[in-house]
């Protein structure tokens, strides 16, 4: 992975505003990850919620024409609907791509995801295995989602984090279609996704000329992969990136989102 995020604020600041004044740049479609992006990461994933700042933003987004919103996040749809106030019309992309949505005005409009037998035999038996992972170690827990299972290590000290990594990407080996390594995850999938191809899946069916996104963590990479050079990607952190631009922080973020939504009114 090279270091690009090799433009400016104000290399950041023009591209926007070159896409304010062209007509021809709609549809144009905002799509963002969630957790470290939109909302400051948390140890408690439960407690995880958008910056003020950045609700008022995507609701100014949602009102202008040819502007489209997205959250594009390794949640399940589930938690990441129930986390995420944003408008109805935002589509939702949980599980890396697995599970998609749109919010309505009563709630969500969701595709099914649907596993054969085979994927839901190996998906239970990810399950059990990876609660062995966990088993006896302070600070590992596991999550399970409709497609996936996830060991977490945030709150573990480092050395344990570290075998539990090694074992639950042993296991995603034996037993899962694909292994996510993020920011102390392994998620071991039995439904291959990733964000590059549900971003550029939704990108053909809106039909977008151009797209924003914007994320923090190392699956936000495959997104930043599948965008062409009319298009902005927005690293949030210091971490090692394909994007073209850099934030600090979720704040920064949402400052820039407001920016961009006072400008297209």
């Amino acid at each position: 992975m090279s270091e690009r995020a090799h433009g400016t604020p104000d290399g950041l600041t023009a591209a926007l505003r070159a896409v304010v004044t062209d007509p021809t740049t709609r549809p144009f479609l905002v799509a963002l990850d969630f957790d470290g992006t939109l909302a400051p990461l948390q140890d408690d994933p439960s407690a995880s919620r958008i910056l003020p700042a950045g609700v008022g933003a995507l609701a100014r987004l949602s009102q202008v024409e040819g502007v489209e919103l997205a959250l594009v996040s390794g949640r399940a749809m589930t938690d990441l609907h129930a986390l995420a106030e944003v408008p109805a019309g935002t589509f939702l992309i949980g599980s890396h791509g697995a599970e998609r949505a749109r919010v309505t005005a009563f709630g969500l409009d969701r595709d099914v995801v649907q596993l054969t037998d085979e994927q839901a035999d190996r998906l239970a038996a990810l399950g059990a295995q990876a609660a062995a992972v966990a088993r006896g170690r302070d600070g590992v827990w596991v999550e399970t989602k409709p497609t996936a299972v996830v060991v977490h290590t945030r709150l573990a000290e480092p050395d344990v984090a570290a075998e539990a990594t090694e074992e639950a990407a042993a296991l995603g080996a034996r037993l899962g279609t694909g292994v996510l390594r993020g920011r102390d995850v392994v998620e071991i999938t039995v439904l291959a996704a990733d964000k590059g191809e549900a971003l550029s899946a939704l990108r053909a069916e809106l039909g977008a000329s151009v797209v924003l996104y914007a994320g923090d963590d190392v699956t936000d990479e495959h997104a930043f992969a599948a965008l062409g050079p009319q298009d902005l990607s927005i690293k949030v952190g210091q971490a090692e990136t394909v994007a073209r631009y850099r934030l600090a922080t979720p704040q920064e973020l949402v400052d820039t989102l407001g920016g961009l939504a006072a400008a297209l009114v």
